[in-house]
């Protein structure tokens, strides 16, 4: 249940991206005017495609506020991650890797109630808004199977040993968990798969350009967008807020000896070059004790066969035996679509981010022995008993855990970027944006 709830946070974050890279086709437009502006294997991407997610970006890069590199900068860029898109899906199409339509509809309905709206009002405001339904669902799609295919082809290659884990606590315990957090921005020019030394010498240079202009002043995120092969390119290359346990090793080390504004010396690795930013910090001091919080549910699943009226009404149904002296757990058992029925709906001792908001907000709103009413999650409808609350260090298999997470967060961007390399340079792509 709670690795389920872990997994369904990442659909939350897909809405702005595919936003920024859905467009409607206007009615006028002359197909005739179109042309092939690159080939990927056996594909074409079209100036029309390039042109319409080009001025999505630009749309949403103005509402950001970041200030715009040339347009003919920012069309090579974007042309760029088209074909690192086309890659990935081609190759996601190889290995029998898909996303259903029943699939999709479920992460549709979660970004529409992440934005407070039902699917039929969150599809009305995209039309609104001038972005077709069917495109901005073949977005998700897209981003979708490209997720999956990082977790098949990345994530679930990285290996943390357990003296990597060991080593890492007896550093941390050394030197005391700070609590403190760093943003950090950053530049990749990424190096092909086999370099030759003139084609590495060539992109030297044109990351000394890069740092001549922040010398000058130029804004580093308007830089990002312009020349950073990083897929947060765009974004200003904004890596959020992290802990510089979970940033890559090379990031951590010299991310934390910089001075908010202060931007890096040129970094090598195996990806290319890179030029972090510590653009903020904060927190700091000695981490608190943590509060558990155990719990049970039932849960009702909303789909084509059961309304959300329908899953609301059956849980307050029960709401009500249980209050009437039945067993919470028998009816669970009965009744809740969620692997912990067996358990009779029991899911331990949880901790702070364990679940999606919505059911950790209504958790912590009771006290030990109350009963919701029912509680939306983008799961369903669940009925939620708080059995205990207790505030405690962190035990030692949680901790063994965090820092396995920590190890695999640190390792994964850098390991994601070598694969994206790798899988670029296998693919035959050609690129005709000059060609008019």
């Amino acid at each position: 249940m709670i690795h389920v709830f872990r997994t369904a946070l990442l659909f939350a974050c897909l809405v702005g991206l595919a936003a920024a890279q859905t467009s409607s086709r206007p009615a006028s437009q002359p197909l005739a005017a179109d042309r092939i502006v690159a080939v990927v294997n056996d594909e074409v991407i079209t100036h029309y495609e390039l042109r319409s997610r080009l001025d999505s970006a630009l749309a949403q890069l103005q509402r950001q506020g970041t200030s715009l590199p040339p347009r003919s900068v920012l069309e090579s860029q974007m042309l760029e991650r088209l074909v690192m898109d086309k890659v990935q899906l081609q190759f996601a199409r190889e290995v029998g890797l898909r996303v259903d339509d029943a699939q999709l509809d479920q992460a549709l309905q979660r970004i529409a109630a992440n934005n407070k709206l039902s699917l039929p009002q969150f599809r009305a405001a995209l039309e609104k808004d001038g972005i077709a339904f069917a495109n901005f669902r073949e977005e998700i799609r897209a981003e979708m199977t490209i997720a999956r295919l990082r977790e098949r082809e990345v994530d679930s290659r990285i290996f943390i040993s357990e003296s990597e884990i060991d080593n890492y606590l007896a550093g941390a315990s050394g030197t005391g968990n700070s609590g403190e957090e760093y943003q950090i921005a950053h530049i990749l020019l990424r190096a092909p798969e086999s370099a030759s030394p003139e084609q590495i010498q060539q992109l030297r240079a044109k990351t000394e350009q890069v740092v001549e202009r922040l010398k000058k002043g130029e804004d580093f995120a308007q830089l990002a967008a312009a020349y950073s092969d990083a897929p947060d390119g765009l974004h200003g290359g904004d890596l959020g807020w992290r802990s510089l346990d979970r940033l890559p090793a090379m990031f951590a080390e010299v991310g934390g000896k910089l001075q908010v504004g202060q931007v890096s010396p040129v970094l090598r690795s195996s990806n290319g070059f890179h030029l972090i930013k510590l653009l903020g910090k904060r927190g700091g001091g000695a981490m608190p004790a943590v509060q558990q919080t155990h719990a049970r549910h039932i849960l009702i699943k909303v789909n084509e066969l059961v309304s959300e009226p329908d899953a609301r009404h059956k849980l307050e149904s029960l709401r009500e035996r249980i209050k009437h002296g039945e067993s919470f757990a028998e009816l669970a058992r009965l009744y809740s679509q969620d692997g912990s029925a067996s358990k009779g709906g029991d899911l331990g001792w949880i901790y702070p981010g364990d679940t999606v908001p919505e059911f950790e907000q209504a958790m912590n709103r009771l006290a030990p022995g109350e009963l919701s009413g029912p509680v939306q999650s983008p799961f369903g409808f669940h009925l939620i008993e708080v059995l205990d609350r207790r505030v405690q260090d962190v035990s030692s298999d949680r901790q063994r855990a965090a820092a396995r997470q920590t190890l695999r967060d640190r390792k994964r961007d850098e390991a994601y970027q070598d694969w994206l390399r790798q899988a670029r340079d296998r693919a035959y792509v050609e690129l005709r944006l000059e060609e008019r």
